[in-house]
């Protein structure tokens, strides 16, 4: 998967919804934190046409869960947070705790079966509304 996005090698890349209100606002706080410490992420709203065809997943499947490129590797849901904020000087002591093997497990079956999919829920509810 490492050829998959045009970026440069340091990069973190990472692929949300900009238009759920719940992933914009903590993901909009993640980019305005990168922004002031001018680390090398990359925040792509997988509503945007061409940043989503880089990415090379369906709009579906991204809409699902969060996504983060790293070294080449594709991660989503709770491996792909804590990828992310282990790029965060602020959010790495969050990315060791979550790595611990009972919060891990705990935090991935929370986001896999409870976040995710009510967020991916509102996200169809907001799109049949749209479509009305």
């Amino acid at each position: 998967m490492s050829g998959m996005i045009d970026t440069p090698d340091k990069e973190t890349c990472v692929l949300y919804n900009a238009e759920c209100p719940v992933c914009s606002y903590e993901i909009d706080h993640y980019a305005a934190y990168t922004a002031r410490e001018d680390l090398p992420i990359r925040f792509d709203d997988l509503n945007n046409a061409a940043a989503l065809s880089s990415w090379d997943i369906d709009p579906n499947r991204a809409a699902r869960r969060l996504h983060v490129l790293k070294n080449g590797e594709l991660l989503q849901g709770i491996p792909a947070f804590i990828a992310l904020w282990e790029e965060m000087p602020r959010y790495r002591k969050l990315a060791t705790f979550v790595r611990l093997p009972g919060v891990f497990h705990l935090a991935c079956a929370m986001y896999d079966h409870v976040l995710a999919p009510v967020i991916y829920w509102t996200h169809l509810r907001r799109l049949r509304r749209a479509a009305g």
